[in-house]
This record gives C-alpha cells, sequence and structure tokens, in this order.
C-alpha cells in the first residue's frame, strides 16, 4: 500500500507579534523567520517521519521551489511527482503570539494551478487500496477525490480551510475525515463548544467515515460506527501551534494504516502534536517516531 498526500506548498514567513494585529492598526514584529509550509507539505513530512513511504503531489513555481524540494526530500518523501508551475509558490504570512497561538493569511499561487490532466497524471501512479491524503489548499479537490474513488483509493479528508469549495467534494466517498472544532462546526452545524454533539452529528451524517475532531487544548475525539475514544492531550510549554494538526493527521493515519488499533494511534499522534508545539516552524517542528516513543506518558 502506498501513500499519497496531495496537497499544498507553501513558504511560510512567521512574523513575532505581542497580539494580532487588528483592523487600522500598524504593528511592528519581533522578528522574521522563513520556513516551509502548507497543509499538504506538513502531512507528508509527518508521514515520512513517521516511517511511512509517502509520496507528494503538488504544484511549485519553477523559480523558488527548491527549498521545499530539499526539505521533502530530506524527511524521505518522495518527490518525483511534483507540478512545476509558471508562477509564484504558495505562501504564507503568520502571526505568532508569545502564548504560541497563530493567525495565518494564505496565497494560494502555484497551488490554485493544479488541472485535471495534472490529477489524472499523478492518480496514474496509485492503485485500490492505497491512501489518498488531501486538503482544501489546491485546485481541483473535487475532480481529484471522484478520480481517487473510482480508482479504489481510501480517501482521508482534512477539510482546511472550510469554505463552499469543500461543500462541492464528494464528502460521501471519505474514509476518514480529520478536522478541528471550527471545522467540524461548519460542517455539523453544532456550536464549536459542544464537542460531543459535534461528534455525533459528523458520525450521522458521514456514516462510512471514521472521524477525528481535533479540540486544541481539549484533546480529541474520535467517532466511527458504535466505538468513540477521547484522548487528552501530553501538556507541554507551548511555542508555535503552526503544524500541529498536521503532525497529528500524518501521525494518526500513518499509525492506523500500520496496523496499530485506534487508541494507540491517537495517543501517537498526541504526543508528536505536543512535540510539534514545543517547537518553532512548521515542518522542521514535526518529530520522528523515535522522538515520539521515547516521549513520556
Amino acid at each position: 500500500m502506498k501513500i499519497l498526500v496531495f496537497g499544498s506548498l507553501n513558504i511560510d514567513h512567521v512574523y513575532q507579534v505581542h497580539h494580532f494585529v487588528q483592523p487600522g492598526e500598524t504593528l511592528a514584529s519581533d522578528s522574521l523567520q522563513r520556513f516551509s509550509g502548507g497543509k499538504g507539505m506538513n502531512q507528508s513530512v509527518a508521514f515520512a517521519r513517521f516511517g511511512a513511504l509517502v509520496w507528494h503531489a503538488g504544484a511549485v513555481g519553477k523559480q523558488d521551489y527548491q527549498m521545499l524540494l530539499k526539505e521533502l526530500e530530506e524527511a524521505g518523501v518522495h518527490t518525483e511527482l511534483l507540478l512545476k508551475k509558471d508562477a509564484p509558490n504558495g505562501h504564507a504570512i503568520i502571526q505568532k503570539t508569545p502564548e504560541g497561538e497563530n493567525s495565518i493569511l494564505l496565497y494560494g499561487g502555484a497551488n490554485q494551478m493544479v488541472t485535471e490532466k495534472d490529477a489524472d497524471f499523478v492518480l496514474s501512479h496509485f492503485a485500490q487500496g492505497d491512501l489518498i491524503v488531501l486538503q482544501n489548499e489546491i485546485s481541483q479537490g473535487a475532480y481529484i477525490m471522484e478520480k481517487a474513488h473510482l480508482i479504489g483509493m481510501k480517501i482521508a479528508l482534512n477539510p482546511s480551510p472550510m469554505n463552499q469549495a469543500i461543500m462541492r467534494m464528494p464528502l460521501s466517498y471519505v474514509d476518514f475525515l480529520i478536522l478541528n472544532e471550527l471545522e467540524g462546526a461548519a460542517l455539523s452545524g453544532a456550536a464549536k463548544e459542544c464537542p460531543r454533539e459535534m461528534l455525533d452529528q459528523l458520525m450521522r451524517a458521514f456514516p462510512a467515515a471514521q472521524i477525528v475532531l481535533t479540540l486544541g487544548g481539549s484533546g480529541s475525539v474520535y467517532g466511527y460506527q458504535d466505538k468513540t475514544y477521547t484522548q487528552p492531550v501530553y501538556p507541554v510549554k507551548t511555542v508555535d501551534t503552526t503544524a500541529a494538526g498536521d503532525t497529528f493527521t500524518g501521525f494518526f493515519l500513518g499509525s492506523i494504516m500500520g496496523g496499530n488499533g485506534v487508541e494507540q494511534s491517537l495517543a501517537t499522534a498526541a504526543k508528536a502534536a505536543a512535540i510539534c508545539v514545543s517547537r518553532n516552524g512548521a515542518g522542521v517542528s514535526i518529530p520522528s517516531l523515535q522522538e515520539v516513543e521515547t516521549f513520556p506518558n
């Protein structure tokens, strides 16, 4: 079985600020750092650091993609399916507070230039039973999902950012739905302050999907058929929450695809996310499986 992450690749510009900039405000930042990022890239790196065999497909700008390529290859991600476009890379402007919270502004760039022909080329390298992991930061998401379903691939979706493009996707095809409380509230209609109701609504709406709802400092909950599990967080000093959700996704799915049970996989993912938030940056903050296995319970 092969794993394909078909998703975004960004260059993140991270500004350290005392608070998020307000409307009409001019705010000086304390520092600027530059990292590789994008939800798709972060998830590919997380799979690779878990030890899974993973390919990344997505679009990069011909002029400035070397930084992204280098990090993917150093992590052990297969990169031969990257698509090179005559456009700037996607990038993100990230504000980060002393508490480790972040606010993110995305520019799609090459990520929004994926075509149906590109999708056909990428998916021709995969077969029934392989896993495809999707987010909502590239073009052709609905088409990619349709084609993957026809092939017989297992489909995991992280519906971020949550917008109308998600509602145009054939969500009934999804085998794994991994989302945070804001995305869960938007998709379920339940209040984000009521995670159990949110999970119940999602389980009724998507009975074929294994659902993981991540709740920040309140941990995560899982639901599928008649089974539910709750996973608390592992407390650490939070430095930067960027890529925490992507780390959780990669380690959870990597563990499940590796044959581990749900409870073990949730715990592994929670430990990986805890290590991630204790570090700066996106992809560079994602731990190895060895680090996760030696993390104290």
